[in-house]
């Protein structure tokens, strides 16, 4: 049996960092990791991250909007990893 954790990100950096976590540390496959807009609207997040932060002011931007946050969500078929991967995901600032 399967069980479906997912957090959401204020940052596509914070959603990128969680993703490398739970697939070079916890083994999690790609292919049980979705990431996507938390709304109905693309959205590279809530907040600027990574290099855009300190150099770009977002309102000189037209290419990347701040519409929502960034949602991942893990298909786990062992239920023994659910406190690691919750873990990860609250360590990057996901909203559970």
């Amino acid at each position: 049996m399967s069980t479906t954790l997912a957090g959401t990100f204020d940052s596509r950096e914070q959603a990128d960092m969680a993703v490398e976590r739970l697939v070079q540390e916890i083994g999690i496959e790609r292919t049980d990791i979705f990431v996507a807009a938390s709304g109905t609207e693309n959205s590279a997040g809530n907040l600027i991250g990574g290099a855009d932060n300190e150099t770009v002011d977002q309102a000189e931007r037209d290419d990347v909007p701040l519409a929502g946050g960034i949602t991942v969500s893990i298909d786990l078929q062992d239920e023994a990893k659910v406190e690691v991967v919750t873990a990860a995901l609250e360590e990057f600032g996901a909203e559970i």
